[in-house]
């Protein structure tokens, strides 16, 4: 339950999305005094220099749903498609964890920072039959 505004605010459904080390996106489905509903789109936003937050926030209202939706959509796509057409954006499809540590879990290969195991090599040609080049130390790293 939250309040805003010093009203108990009533929310049947919540969804939070970490966005980064410094932002989260809520969206809340909250009820009305007459048992309608309407949607809260919240950013939330740390401080640099404080340990409180900057909230922005928006209200959806029913009637509102499907032209915000096609609009939505009609946005990003015309950035995926139109002014970022060999942008990756499958590469930021990781979640944080839940508790707020910011690290991704990884459920989604590696990103590209990340090292990745590479197969292993095919031994020279040159060892004799047998050896196996069991008389070369390995390098782990």
């Amino acid at each position: 339950m939250a309040y805003e505004n010093d009203k108990k605010m009533d929310s049947v459904y919540s969804k939070r999305i970490r966005a980064g080390k410094r932002r989260t996106y809520f969206f809340d489905v909250r009820t009305t005094k007459g048992n309608d509903y309407y949607l809260t789109i919240t950013e939330s936003r740390k401080r640099f220099n404080d340990d409180g937050y900057d909230r922005h926030k928006i209200f959806l209202y029913k009637e509102d749903f499907n032209k915000f939706l096609k609009a939505l959509n009609e946005a990003v796509d015309h950035v995926k498609t139109e002014l970022m057409p060999d942008f990756d954006f499958d590469a930021f499809n990781h979640e944080y964890d839940e508790e707020g540590g910011g690290e991704p879990t990884h459920h989604e290969a590696p990103a590209a920072h990340e090292a990745t195991p590479e197969p292993p090599a095919a031994p020279p040609a040159e060892d004799a039959p047998g050896d196996n080049g069991a008389n070369e130390s390995v390098d782990k790293w």
